[in-house]
């Protein structure tokens, strides 16, 4: 075994060339970027982050509109537990989005979708089974169950005619967080198809401290993961994910136990992603002290990104009238908060240091996540004649995973 290509995830019965692509909110892993890793014989998730709005920006429906035309006249309002979502409107803008896509895809591959607990939208629970059935009504091939421990989420989908036939997994950071959720299936005797173990040097939210994510190593967790699931006699495929660059680092995991990889922050620059070509080539610039791990999320967790993302710092008014996808269930934000004291001191621009407006942000692309090994994307591809850098396609960084042996990389064909 030299290669990826030597090995292959069997999963549902299926089999598959081991590399999953993880889902990349909001809209970087947009459909074409998706059909294209199912095209290839991978699995490849879409992002259910931001779902009204990206099913705006594709399929022309106006949720976003309608839901700012309702609660225009209460923005002067510092709660906003009134702005609610509609959950039929986020169930159809997930069945569009996944049905759309489903209805394109071509190859032996698989299309799932990234579903995040705490994404919590003024009310957790009912959006959460939204978007969850909105999946399963689009036809989408399996479910990631991300950013939470979605200790009940199977019980919200129970009785949904494809419960048992789609692929569901969850994506956690630690052997303890997988027991908990291992123990909550058994009331519907459903466990996990595959378990996606997440290390610290992922991109986007972290489930490890802002202190003491250093301390922590993705095969060291990974392998206490695959020694807990043979313990209790659970033959459950297990995808390590973050900080996997290359190949052939990818092929140790494989080597010591893994079934695949999961892999993003090489795939945010391809040609298919949503970032706009500007944004990329911010990426490709990017150097190893340019990456930071910040607490600026309303969401309290720590998140990896580039010091240069325009978000940071920023003073843009709070949208939650039109977006909200981060209110508590209270209908509170700490970024809406952080506004309205910095209002009060009759600053010419706002500019907000201690959080960012996320919703708003990463609608906009201006919260530049990435994973810790970001700086040498500069590496795995062409400088062009005028400094800037080729933009490969998610075909070029696929089978540099699949095909390439040790840690080498195969730059794209130059353009």
């Amino acid at each position: 075994m030299k290669r990826l290509d030597d090995t292959r995830l069997m999963l549902g019965g299926k089999e598959y060339i081991p590399i999953m692509i993880g889902g990349m909110g909001v809209d970087i892993s947009k459909p074409e970027l998706v059909l294209e890793g199912a095209r290839l014989g991978g699995i490849a998730h879409l992002s259910d982050a931001l779902i009204c709005a990206v099913s705006d920006r594709h399929y022309k429906t106006d949720f976003v509109k309608q839901r700012f035309r309702k609660y225009r006249e209460m923005a002067h309002e510092e709660n906003k537990s009134f702005a609610q979502f509609d959950l039929e409107a986020v169930r159809e803008a997930t069945r569009l989005l996944v049905a759309n896509t489903m209805d394109q895809k071509k190859g032996e591959g698989a299309v799932f979708i990234n579903l995040m607990e705490k994404l919590t939208m003024n009310n957790p629970r009912e959006t959460l089974r939204a978007r969850l059935l909105g999946s399963l009504d689009g036809g989408v091939e399996g479910i990631s169950l991300g950013a939470g421990l979605h200790l009940g989420s199977l019980e919200l989908i129970k009785d949904h005619p494809r419960f048992r036939d789609v692929q569901i997994g969850i994506i956690v950071s630690s052997v303890r967080a997988l027991k908990l959720f291992l123990k909550r299936t058994m009331k519907v005797n459903r466990p996990p198809d595959y378990v996606v173990v997440e290390g610290p040097l992922a991109g986007g939210h972290l489930g490890f401290g802002i202190e003491d994510w250093q301390q922590y190593d993705l095969k060291t967790i990974m392998q206490e993961v695959i020694d807990f699931l043979k313990e209790q006699d659970f033959n459950i495929p297990v995808i390590p994910a973050g900080g996997i660059f290359t190949g052939g680092e990818g092929l140790e995991f494989i080597r010591m136990g893994a079934s695949a990889i999961q892999v993003a922050t090489r795939f945010t620059v391809a040609e298919e992603s949503g970032l706009p070509e500007k944004t990329k080539q911010a990426y490709f610039k990017a150097e190893e002290q340019d990456i930071e791990i910040n607490l600026i999320s309303p969401t309290g967790y720590p998140m990896r990104m580039l010091k240069q993302s325009p978000c940071i710092g920023g003073g843009i008014k709070p949208n939650c009238e039109s977006m909200g996808y981060v209110l508590d269930r209270s209908g509170n934000c700490p970024y809406v908060q952080a506004y309205k004291e910095a209002e009060t001191l009759n600053q010419e621009k706002v500019s907000i240091k201690e959080k960012t407006c996320l919703c708003t942000q990463m609608r906009g692309h201006n919260t530049w996540t990435c994973g810790q090994k970001a700086y040498r994307l500069k590496e795995t591809t062409n400088v062009l004649a005028d400094g800037s850098y080729q933009v490969p396609k998610v075909e070029d960084v696929f089978n540099d995973y699949r095909f390439s042996e040790g840690n080498m990389i195969n730059l794209p064909k130059p353009d």
